[in-house]
């Protein structure tokens, strides 16, 4: 069977499945008066699985949230964006469980069932009070319309991600929903800066994090904007069962459905960022075909869509395939690059490692549509591996050099 007809795509987010419930409110932590703290509810307990930041400094969200999803269970997501929380010492950790206490007893549920986050500038420290004031605001306006929360977590996004597939499991409709944000200092080694995926199926915790980590190594693992891994990235999982399904466990052929479910769910979140990256004009996709393992299939691709020369290359439309074969190279992979053809979108640009004449006006057309595909085709193995990036522009500069102002 295919995967469309497998799973079916439907609109919404993270309060499309059963027994979910969100809100996103505005609380004057970000200068703009856009919505900025956003709470994410589960009517009842819900299995927990999480993979956070591998930067060495990590904010006290991430700390707090390791701490309370430990036991493997969770109810609720508190998140604000504007101030990251990062670097801010134990003032920083007293925040931040104040912030799950302050969900909890809005909730009424304990505060080890709720998950922290913040996203936003580097070593500033919490307006308490006026997150407080929005926390008590967004569990006043929990509903089954997601669109504010996941405005509510964003910083220099222009745009929201939400996603919604639905599908068959042990008889069961069971649909699973995810939410995120980014689009700058993305290059992760883990996961993304924020994303919450939601789910009414039935799983066992085991399930539910091996599922997680498996998707979110082939999706947010593999997709980069400008190189930098943040200090707040953070995927969460929540599983509430209220699907009816029978239980999930890693053993049973089912869980390789549910485990391809919430891939497909990270991989179109994961795309959005790359697509949204700050100043960015195109999608960038790498193929890396016929490598020796997925492993190094995956290695190659982060490489060729970070490198900043491919980047620019393709924000200013230069079919300079060089760039992409000396990425290929410096990431440490071996191969024989008198073995490797590249292609731009269908055109073979690059056979054994030497350019080939090609249509210039094609290829040029190729490099003015919004989506780009790159191929490298090793000819080592049969592996496959697909990262995600974007062109590198003059606005991505702009943005940032004033980011605190």
């Amino acid at each position: 069977m295919s995967q469309q007809l497998k799973y079916k795509e439907i609109s919404g987010g993270v309060t499309t499945p059963q027994g979910f419930l969100a809100a996103g409110v505005t609380a004057g932590v970000r200068k703009n008066r856009q919505r900025d703290v956003a709470l994410l509810y589960s009517e009842i307990p819900a299995t927990a699985a999480a993979v956070y930041t591998q930067n060495q400094v990590k904010a006290a969200p991430v700390l707090v949230t390791q701490e309370h999803l430990s036991g493997g269970s969770a109810q609720a997501v508190v998140v604000n964006s504007g101030i990251a929380n990062a670097c801010t010492g134990e003032q920083g950790l007293t925040d931040a469980r104040m912030m799950a206490k302050l969900a909890g007893d809005a909730l009424e549920i304990p505060v080890e069932h709720v998950a922290v986050a913040s996203t936003g500038v580097i070593g500033e420290y919490l307006p308490m009070e006026r997150i407080q004031s929005g926390i008590k605001e967004a569990a006043r306006l929990l509903s089954t319309e997601g669109g504010a929360a996941a405005e509510a977590i964003l910083t220099t996004d222009t745009v929201t991600k939400e996603y919604a597939i639905q599908f068959n499991l042990g008889g069961r409709e069971v649909k699973v929903g995810g939410m995120a944000k980014g689009s700058g200092m993305i290059h992760p080694n883990m996961a993304t800066m924020l994303a919450f995926i939601t789910t009414d199926a039935c799983v066992e915790q085991q399930a539910l994090k091996l599922a997680l980590c498996w998707a979110v190594d082939r999706s947010f693992n593999n997709i980069t904007v400008d190189g930098d891994t943040s200090t707040n990235d953070m995927v969460v999982t929540l599983a509430n069962g209220q699907a009816g399904n029978p239980l999930i466990s890693a053993d049973q052929p089912e869980f390789n459905l549910f485990r391809e479910a919430v891939y497909i769910v990270c991989v179109e979140l994961a795309k959005m960022i790359a697509r949204d990256g700050e100043g960015a004009s195109k999608l960038l996709e790498v193929q890396v075909k016929n490598a020796a393992s997925e492993k190094e299939a995956r290695i190659i691709a982060r490489s060729i869509a970070s490198s900043s020369l491919v980047k620019t290359a393709v924000f200013g439309e230069d079919t300079n395939w060089g760039r992409v074969l000396s990425a290929a190279g410096a990431c440490g992979v071996v191969f024989d690059p008198n073995m490797v053809d590249v292609y731009l979108g269908d055109i073979l640009v690059a056979a054994e490692g030497r350019g080939l004449p090609f249509d210039e006006k094609r290829a040029d057309a190729i490099l003015q549509e919004s989506d780009v595909t790159i191929t490298v085709d090793l000819h080592k193995g049969t592996a496959t591996g697909i990262a995600w990036g974007c062109d590198l522009t003059f606005d991505y500069i702009k943005i940032n050099a004033d980011y605190r102002t």
